[in-house]
């Protein structure tokens, strides 16, 4: 599946974002997907995750109580909505996406490695200023 992130720019901090993730090629209701970020200097991290139909979400310890994410499985699209952003969360962001196993549990871990995800999108800026 392809992925197209956007939506990302500049935002002081406490302010709000909506990332999008638009998929194309495959049935986008079959995949997991999934949004890491990259800071310079650092590793990519996970964020959040989402089950195929949207009934499971995952975050990181990080971002839990300010991100949201969801999608339209009718307009092939992942959200992740940012609020009160902070400084330290200036990083490129990226959609990913690996074809589900159905109703089969893979646990949360799974959805943290990037490494078990397929597909990327190209990742789109966030910068928050202080």
């Amino acid at each position: 599946v392809q992925l197209q992130a956007s939506g990302g720019g500049l935002v002081q901090a406490g302010g709000s974002l909506r990332l999008s993730c638009a998929a194309s090629g495959r049935t986008f209701s079959t995949y997991d997907m999934g949004w890491f970020r990259q800071a310079p200097g650092k590793e990519r991290e996970f964020v959040a995750a989402i089950t195929w139909r949207g009934t499971t979400t995952y975050y990181a310890d990080s971002v839990k109580g300010r991100f949201t994410v969801s999608r339209d499985n009718a307009k092939n699209t992942l959200f992740l909505r940012m609020n009160s952003l902070k400084p330290e969360d200036t990083a490129v962001y990226y959609c990913a996406a690996v074809p589900s196993q159905g109703t089969n549990y893979r646990g949360s871990y799974y959805y943290r490695v990037a490494g078990n995800y397929d597909d990327w999108g190209q990742g789109t800026q966030v910068t928050v200023s202080s």
